[in-house]
């Protein structure tokens, strides 16, 4: 099987998922983001194939979010 990999990345002020080449969606959060990265990496791991998902850390200035 192959190797699908996901990538959290920022589009201006909102949040995507780069795979194979193509941001298909836009987030308002990372953690939405986040959480369509993994169903779908939960598919393709299902299938048989490798899973990379990443997520850049916080950047200065941004704020936690509080429970």
């Amino acid at each position: 099987m192959g190797l699908a990999q996901y990538a959290v990345v920022p589009i201006q002020d909102e949040w995507g998922v780069l795979h194979d080449g193509n941001v298909n969606s836009k987030y308002a959060t990372k953690e939405s983001a986040f959480e369509s990265a993994v169903a779908a990496a939960s598919l393709a791991l299902r299938q048989g194939h490798e899973v990379h998902v990443s997520v850049p850390g916080r950047e200065a200035g941004e704020n936690a979010v509080s429970s």
